[in-house]
């Protein structure tokens, strides 16, 4: 039976999962759902077609699994509650500090309904999650390490966003990575591990000074990191910032032996062209565990785990 996907929010990440059920024969695109006006919105697929978002929760018997595509610093706190309401719903909520409560909150809209949400499904929280735990399952004396990058974030730009256009890389120091591949065990502050570098267009009278110190003092995403702020052009975003690239490591350093005498490393790394629709294939995979549990019966919020 082909599963029908519904996209709320169409930017890059709807774009990604629009090309991902593209690549899944038992799937198909039902409908995309925008805050926009649905006719200034073209996609890719033609035999469907495009909503305004309020219209979703009246098609509840077209669509078995709604993919949320918004953004996770203000968008998914709202609407993942909301729409597991009516639907069985996937997210990619990344402000890791608020997953706890972001569970708590799409569990009891979602177990009130009867429905599945899976929340935080992409690569980090979501993949980079499951290898972490089975890192520590096997290797239980031992330690964890993530580096993220080099690349574009999805959520920080999103949150970034919300003050001026911006797009922003996220740069691991080789130094640590190299330490931890080493055996060395450090112990590495958020500040050693990463540095983040934000490129931003400013809009016309906007305060360089003013906005450059709300970035860099933003908690949860720049401000425990060594954060270096540009100031450049809408041409030269264009032309040097324009693509999607990311990528990471997740590392588990650990001892076995009676006298821990040897030594391990599990690395697991990804090199992606597009952010977007690598996040975008995680999701439409979690859709299909969660139109499976929906069947099964199973309510409430599930995380990969």
């Amino acid at each position: 039976m082909t599963i029908r996907i519904g996209i709320m929010g169409y930017g890059n990440l709807g774009r990604g999962v629009e090309c991902a059920i593209k690549q899944n024969p038992d799937m198909e695109l039902a409908a995309v759902f925008t805050r926009r006006d649905p006719k200034n919105v073209r996609i890719l697929t033609e035999d469907a077609k495009v909503y305004h978002a309020d219209e979703a929760k009246h098609m509840t018997d077209k669509i078995d699994v709604l993919i949320l595509c918004g953004g996770s610093a203000t968008d998914l706190p709202v609407q993942t509650p909301e729409y597991a309401k009516y639907f069985t719903v996937v997210d990619s909520f990344d402000t890791h500090a608020r997953i706890p409560e972001h569970f708590a909150a799409v569990d009891a809209a979602a177990k009130e309904a009867g429905n599945v949400a899976v929340i935080s499904a992409g690569w980090d929280p979501g993949m980079f999650s499951l290898n972490r735990l089975y890192g520590n399952a096997l290797l239980p004396e031992g330690n964890d390490y993530t580096f993220w990058g080099k690349g574009v974030s999805q959520g920080h730009s999103d949150a970034i966003r919300r003050i001026a256009g911006v797009k922003k890389y996220t740069i691991p120091v080789e130094s640590a990575l190299e330490a931890v591949r080493n055996g060395e065990n450090p112990a590495l502050t958020t500040r050693q591990k990463h540095t983040r570098e934000c490129f931003v267009v400013l809009e016309e009278g906007a305060d360089a000074a003013k906005v450059e110190e709300e970035i860099k003092t933003m908690p949860n995403y720049f401000a425990d990191y060594d954060t270096t702020v540009h100031f450049i052009s809408e041409e030269e975003l264009k032309a040097n910032h324009s693509g999607i690239p990311h990528g990471g490591f997740v590392l588990r350093s650990g001892v076995t032996g009676w006298n821990k005498e040897n030594k391990h490393i599990i690395e697991f790394s990804l090199k992606l062209d597009s952010n977007p629709e690598f996040t975008s294939s995680v999701l439409i995979a979690y859709a299909r565990a969660a139109h499976r549990l929906a069947n099964e019966g199973a309510s409430g919020c599930k995380t990969v785990f």
